[in-house]
């Protein structure tokens, strides 16, 4: 009897530990695929803050989060946030305190894609370089898919870009398509109070515009908001879910570009292209077929609550990125997930930035390579625009040359492999034969 209870207890100590285990209680170890992806990411990551030291160890959790263990440095993981919203489109906080925010919740790499606006990028690096966050500049494009055939339907179709930590390779053309999509959601707004006064709830554009805040063009969730604050709905979903859903009785269209055109001039701007939210549409399949014809690189599959098995399988099927993010406004309530609550693996950002950086890579050289060949101060700047150095007419000058401050970019911007590329030492001897060019004076 004794030894069939000690059988039981063994029996349950391994059942307890087996569930110890389930609840992530201990550490498992890397594959080598994960090792390598993870050694991968943490030196892009920590590219511009922290040396790549042999000191480095490697922990992970359960559910592949990676943590970075420095000698120096505290251990942290590496939790990617690919989709955010701040008040320069339909976001609750403003872009300083969205990072702010992300930094609390764990996340150490940040896109701020806000709607048809790159407006919130300056402030929101400003605010990473303070709490040691990094930032991808992103967005997200309203555009209107629509189908070759008669039995199809337009949809709204919203595609995110994310690009280099120079932005991207011509930012006035991307700039002039964003604002003219801009300029179609002032009249899309206008066209969703006049319905909706149709409908015997009156509101005021004034309002509106108030909600939405200075030089910000309305969305649909501001329109929300005003009808909450004039007492026709008691919350935001009942907005969406009365009047405003997609096809709604007080919904409309601005003057959004076709899907295909929009991921084309991601591509010819140094960007990535990834469909986002594809589990809203009508007809993913065929719009994620034509977009990736256009070059879309990649979709969100992963969410708070998991990974999508469908879009997974489509993701394989045409070959693109699997991403994800929170699609973070700062509503408030349950209904919205966090902040870097989105379980990224390392391997699926590993593949992200293996297919970005030569991206991005190439949007940096066309840009250096428009002040190597016309060296004015506006090129100048072009590089300048998202770099941790900034121009000033008068301050401090701790960087003498224009060589020398292009240089200190290129080392923020780039690994020592990257660097050592051809086509950046070909950019050096240039810039080192002109002798810096135009006479800007720069400081950090």
């Amino acid at each position: 009897m004794m030894g069939t209870n000690g059988n039981n207890n063994n029996n349950h100590s391994k059942n307890k530990k087996k569930k110890n285990n389930k609840r992530g209680g201990t550490k498992k170890r890397m594959t080598v695929e994960q090792s390598l992806a993870y050694k991968s990411v943490s030196e892009w990551v920590y590219l511009d803050t922290i040396p790549s030291s042999a000191n480095s160890a490697i922990a992970i959790d359960d559910d592949f989060k990676v943590k970075l263990v420095h000698t120096k440095v505290s251990a942290e993981k590496l939790v990617f946030e690919l989709h955010s919203h701040s008040i320069c489109s339909d976001g609750f906080l403003s872009p300083s305190k969205l990072v702010e925010r992300a930094h609390q919740y764990g996340v150490k790499v940040l896109s701020l894609t806000d709607h048809d606006t790159m407006a919130g990028i300056p402030q929101a690096l400003e605010a990473a370089r303070r709490v040691g966050i990094k930032i991808i500049p992103g967005v997200e494009i309203s555009t209107i898919f629509t189908p070759r055939t008669e039995s199809g339907s337009e949809e709204p179709v919203h595609v995110l870009a994310y690009y280099s930590c120079c932005g991207p390779a011509n930012f006035q053309k991307v700039d002039e398509f964003l604002g003219n999509i801009r300029e179609g959601r002032y009249l899309r707004a206008k066209n969703m109070i006049s319905k909706l006064n149709k409908l015997k709830l009156p509101l005021r554009w004034e309002n509106v515009e108030k909600i939405a805040g200075d030089g910000v063009a309305p969305g649909r969730l501001h329109v929300a908001r005003a009808m909450v604050e004039a007492g026709h709905v008691e919350n935001l979903k009942q907005a969406f879910s009365r009047y405003l859903y997609d096809g709604g009785p007080a919904y409309s269209t601005g003057s959004e570009p076709d899907a295909e055109v929009a991921v084309k001039l991601i591509c010819e701007t140094g960007g990535v292209a990834v469909l986002a939210h594809p589990w809203a549409l009508k007809n993913p399949v065929a719009i994620i077929r034509r977009l990736k014809e256009a070059g879309l690189h990649g979709l969100e599959v992963y969410r708070s609550d998991g990974k999508l098995a469908a879009f997974n399988d489509l993701a394989e099927t045409y070959n693109l990125l699997k991403l994800g993010g929170s699609d973070y406004h700062a509503r408030g309530g349950n209904s919205e997930s966090a902040l870097g609550s989105v379980s990224l693996p390392v391997v699926a950002v590993h593949e992200f930035l293996k297919v970005a950086r030569p991206i991005w890579c190439g949007a940096i050289k066309n840009t250096v390579d428009r002040y190597v060949n016309d060296p004015t101060e506006s090129n100048l700047q072009h590089i300048l625009r998202y770099a941790k150095i900034k121009l000033a007419k008068n301050g401090v000058t701790l960087l003498n040359h224009n060589v020398e401050l292009i240089h200190e970019c290129l080392s923020q911007w780039l690994t020592d492999e990257e660097q050592k590329s051809a086509n950046f030492e070909v950019i050096r001897d240039v810039l080192e034969n002109q002798g810096g060019g135009c006479d800007c004076e720069a400081i950090i």
